[in-house]
Formats: structure tokens, sequence, C-alpha cells
């Protein structure tokens, strides 16, 4: 973990790096990693948590200069006539003052795959500040950490951060055998399930976790396809009892995305009026999202 005054120094500007690729490593069968650095990464932060996230902004081709916007409160604005980048989010695997490492999951031929597998160092992106997402709770002596591939390097930082005497398992699936990436600490339990989510199967994740104990001294983290998630949401939830706050479970990522989408748009704007209004109203986060999990499930999302 970094100190307070290496996370957010008070003088810091939040504003969109224009950091430069300095390397590219392949780190595993399906995983890349490209660290970033270059002089307009000189002040970039952290929030010393292993799971903190950034907004990548990519070029139209690895050797053009990227369209940076501006922030604008929560978000961001391109100057008129500017057309915007594509943009994906993604986990911090490593920071190091003035550079960073993010590593990206090589599948299919999308925008980030496509950039990752063919940029040389020299090319550039645009990069967010980092957010975190987990807070594991004080008085934790386990944490049990969920993924598949594309949650794979912030499972690893996490576990790889993790306090002297921490206990951590990690309960991972890929896609095949040899895919696997494992933690540079020794003293993590790894249980690997090759052939299973990530597209390629049904996730075994909510399967495992219904097998295991899990006690109040434990933490949970989970990051996975999204459906997956709430699957293990509903498990830690309703079967396993766990105390508010003591889990962080995201949806990283949308198996079918497009037919997804089509089917949410098919519910027409009613039902996305009935989403935002549980977002509106106030109510605990883990109460919230039981309702709008409740709501995906019943209309078959």
């Amino acid at each position: 973990m970094t100190s307070a005054e290496e996370k957010y120094p008070t003088d810091y500007a939040p504003h969109i790096h224009r950091a430069e690729v300095l390397a590219v490593t392949r780190v595993g069968t399906a995983m890349v990693r490209v660290t970033l650095g270059g002089a307009d990464m000189v002040d970039y932060p952290t929030t010393g948590v292993g799971d903190e996230w950034i907004r990548v902004f990519f070029p139209d081709a690895p050797t053009e200069p990227v369209r940076l916007p501006e922030l604008e409160g929560r978000g961001w604005t391109y100057a008129d006539g500017v057309e915007a980048s594509a943009m994906r989010a993604y986990t911090v695997r490593a920071w190091r003052p003035g550079e960073i490492d993010v590593d990206f999951v090589v599948h299919g031929n999308g925008v980030a795959t496509t950039w990752a597998t063919t940029v040389e160092p020299g090319g550039e992106v645009g990069l967010t500040p980092p957010v975190d997402v987990y807070d594991r709770p004080h008085g934790a002596t386990r944490q049990v950490l969920f993924c598949d591939e594309p949650g794979l390097p912030a499972a690893l930082r996490i576990a790889e951060t993790a306090p002297a005497g921490m206990a951590s398992t990690l309960v991972c699936e890929v896609r095949a055998e040899g895919y696997e990436i494992s933690p540079t600490r020794d003293d993590v339990e790894c249980i690997w399930l090759p052939g299973s989510g990530n597209g390629v199967a049904e996730s075994r994740l909510p399967e495992v976790l219904t097998g295991m104990e899990i006690t109040d001294e434990d933490a949970v983290w989970a990051a996975t396809e999204t459906r997956t998630s709430r699957s293990i949401r509903k498990i830690l939830r309703q079967d396993k009892g766990l105390a508010r706050g003591a889990a962080t479970t995201m949806g990283y990522w949308v198996h079918d995305s497009e037919e997804w989408r089509a089917a949410y748009d098919a519910l027409g704007p009613d039902f996305a009026d009935k989403v935002r209004a549980v977002f509106d109203s106030g109510r605990d986060k883990d109460e919230m999202i039981a309702v709008v999990d409740e709501l995906y499930e019943s209309n078959g999302l």
C-alpha cells in the first residue's frame, strides 16, 4: 500500500493524462501488460487500493495521437467538432511514481485487444485518475477473491498487496488450462477453474462459493461477468448471511452484451425509469443493488 501523501496530493488537479507506452510485455497465454508513463504522468495518483480502475481513451490507430477530452464533473466533454475517442474501463495492475501497468485480456478483435497487441513503445492513450471500489472490512482475517480473466489483474494486485498475516484465497475461472497467472506471493491459496466462464462455458463460481465456508471474519471480493456477480451476491446474502459491507461484488463485463442491450431496450422507457428510481431513492447501497438485481432477474436480463 502507498502512504496517504502518495495517493492524492492535496495540490493534485484532476485531469485526463496523456500517457506514453513505455513497454509491452506478454505476461500470460492471453494477457498483455502495457506499461504507461511519460511527461504527463509525473503526478499520476493512486488510491492505493488493489482494484482501482481507470478509463482508457484510445487513438484511432496505435501509431496516431489520441484525442483527449476535458473532465467535467463526473464525466468528460470534447471540444466542438472533435470526434470522441474510443474508451474502455480497466484496472491498474501496478502503480509506481510516474508510471502504471495495465493488463489487457486478449480476446477477439475489439478496440482494446487490437491496440494492446499491436502498439509499440511511443504510442499513447488518455487516462482518467483512478477510482477504487474494494473496502476490506476492518477486522477481516481472510479475503476470498472470485474472478474470471478480466477480473484477474485486480484480484492479483489485491492478493499481492494484502497486509502481512492476511490470508487470501483466489478463485478464478479461465478459458482453458494454461491461462492461469499466479500471484507473486506464495502465501495465496489459488483455486483455478479451467474451461469455466469467460464466455466459453457456464460459470462454476456460484457452485464453488456454495460449497465454501464463509464466516463473519471473511471479506469477499468478486469481479466477474455481470450475471455471475449477481448470482454471487444472492448466495452471499441469502445462503451465507454475510454481513453488509463484508462483500464487494461487481460486474466487469456482460456476456453477449449486444443481445443483453437489445433485451433491456425492448423493456421500454418505463423499465429504465424503474431502475433509475431505485438508484435515486437514497436507500442503503446494498438494498438498492438487491432491488435492481431482482428487477433484472425477473425480467430475464
